[in-house]
This record gives C-alpha cells, structure tokens and sequence, in this order.
C-alpha cells in the first residue's frame, strides 16, 4: 500500500512483489484517510497543542545536511499554519532564506506523532513580533545592556518564522500505554500487525478547502 503523500512524490522503490497481499500491512491497517477533512484537521491540531514542543527541520545550503531544532509553538494561523519565535542571528534564518522548504514534528507522551511540511518565512514586522511575543524570551535571547538589544518585543533581533502547512501525516493512539505493550507482544508472537494507533494524511488540496471554508466561516 502506498500513502497519497508517497503517490503524489512519486514513490517507485521496490524490490519484491508480495502478490495480492500488502508489502506493508501497517499502512493497509492503521492508516485512516476516509474522514472529512474538518476532522483530520481539527484531530491534528489537538495533538499539537497537546505537545510541548516540535522539532523544526531546515537544510543548510553549503553541505545540504538536514538540521533539527526543538521549538516551541508561538501561536497558528489560519488554524493550521505555525508560528514560531526566533533570534534573527540564528542559523535556521540564514537555511530558511535559501530554501524555504521545513518540516516541523511533533510527539506526545502516548506516542501520538505529527509530521508536518510546508514553507517557511522569516517575518521581522513589529506588529506580527508583538502579538506573539512571550516575555519568557528574553531567557533564550538575553539583555545585552545597550538598550536595544534587551530581549523585548522591539529587540531587532526577534523575529517570526511562519510555517505554511501544505501537507501533514500524523497518529493517534487507539489504545493506552498497556494495552499498545500487549499488542505489540502479541504481534511478535504471531506476525498479526498490533493494533496500536491510526494514521491520518491530510493532503495539499485538502489543505486549501479547510482553509478556504475556515475563512468563508468567519
């Protein structure tokens, strides 16, 4: 079985044929795109105020290596479009202005994950920095006693990174923490796929008509 996220990247790669049965029985169980959008929407946004924090990934453009950072969520746009502080100085400003291209994760402690893509962009307009602004800050950015640079909403050095979703896989646990252990013995035991979670896609064109009817709605 091969995910929609997969078809539309053109996913190819293959080295046997299983016949009629799946070369990847997970997906064939767990995954669960039938829903309305709204509520594949409105499920993933649950996990991600559940969470604490996410993991943004960017690419650094002399090497092409992938870097990840723990971020935490400054607020959402659009109810699906992230937001994110930022010190301007920071290598993730420099990689996001040569590719804008990020990957944002999330996991909870049920073991419920996030994956989401889309592109990014540094905002250094004063207005966007203030409304989401969090004085605790200035413990990440510092106050370096010049009167400029003091870790507040005007500091030059703070910055917005708004990430537009465009598409978003993501799991929620079926089961609590015992019963996924004993599904997961059982499926060692017996080669049946444990029945642990449920896997949701949510694809770019159901992207636009979510936010299309959530901006149609207000």
């Amino acid at each position: 079985m091969t995910s929609n996220q997969e078809t539309a990247a053109g996913a190819q790669y293959s080295k046997t044929d299983t016949g009629s049965k799946p070369a990847d029985p997970y997906k064939a169980k767990a995954y669960e795109n039938e829903l309305p959008v709204k509520e594949k929407v409105e499920g993933l946004i649950k996990l991600i105020e559940g969470s604490m924090f996410g993991m943004m990934t960017t690419r650094q453009a002399k090497t092409g290596h992938l870097v990840s950072r723990c971020m935490a969520l400054a607020g959402k746009e659009n109810d699906i479009d992230l937001v994110f502080h930022t010190n301007t100085e920071s290598g993730k400003t420099d990689e996001l202005q040569t590719d804008p291209h990020i990957n944002i994760s999330f996991l909870n402690p049920s073991s419920e994950w996030a994956s989401i893509s889309g592109t990014a962009e540094v905002i250094h307009d004063r207005e966007t920095v203030r409304k989401h602004y969090s004085p605790m800050l200035k413990a990440w950015i510092g106050d370096l006693g010049d009167g400029k640079h003091d870790g507040g909403p005007e500091d030059p050095r703070i910055a917005v990174i708004k990430v537009t979703t465009v598409t978003a896989t993501y799991a929620v646990a079926t089961r609590n923490a015992i019963s996924r252990g004993v599904q997961m013995v059982k499926g060692v035991a017996t080669g049946d796929i444990p029945d642990v979670n449920r896997v949701r896609e949510i694809t770019q064109e159901e992207i636009s008509d979510y936010k299309r009817l959530a901006v149609g709605g207000k």
